[in-house]
């Protein structure tokens, strides 16, 4: 976020984390309100979602987007309360404010797992990503590495120095290096 204009992510991103000897990409889309149209690509291409509510500001009006985004993409979601390490942080008040945005979390009696975290210190991430595998089991995603990788263009960049380059997100197969991409028809 640093190298970003305005200190806010503008990008759609991609990174993986290991954990349990098990990979987890993670695709990062940014959550002001200007984005819009980036969350929404990037759900279509995800297999879970993670809502991060900043827990000192609470639920903002793309907190609600990014849950209709992922209700109508038929997307199984988490909740990370996060900046739970700020004074002014009130995690109870993010899940009385999504209650009343008819999202219930499982210490209200729902469906919805929500995990208090603080990204900047690390504070329960191995939560997280512990849950995010166990949903991955329960709703039986599963890739097929010996097929020929198949994915989308998440986002392109022209560089004066390397020119052209992608982002892209294989979902299934696998993609080597000498392999030829063909993107579209």
């Amino acid at each position: 976020v640093a190298s970003e204009s305005g200190g806010i992510t503008q990008h759609i991103g991609a990174y993986e984390v290991e954990r349990d000897g098990r990979t987890i990409t993670f695709i990062d889309t940014p959550g002001h309100e200007l984005f819009s149209t980036l969350r929404s690509r990037g759900a279509k291409v995800a297999d879970l979602a993670v809502i991060v509510v900043a827990a000192d500001e609470g639920v903002k009006p793309q907190t609600v987007e990014a849950l209709r985004i992922a209700a109508e993409n038929d997307l199984p979601y988490v909740i990370a309360i996060n900046k739970i390490d700020k004074p002014e942080a009130n995690p109870e008040r993010v899940r009385q404010e999504l209650a009343h945005e008819s999202v219930l979390v499982e210490s209200y009696g729902g469906k919805i797992p929500a995990v208090e975290v603080s990204a900047k210190a690390g504070t329960h991430m191995d939560d997280l990503l512990s849950l995010l595998l166990l949903l991955g089991d329960v709703h039986h995603f599963t890739a097929h590495p010996e097929d020929p990788g198949q994915g989308v263009v998440l986002e392109t960049e022209r560089d004066n120095r390397r020119g052209i380059s992608a982002t892209l997100l294989v979902r299934d197969g696998t993609l080597q290096k000498g392999h030829t991409l063909v993107i579209g028809r």
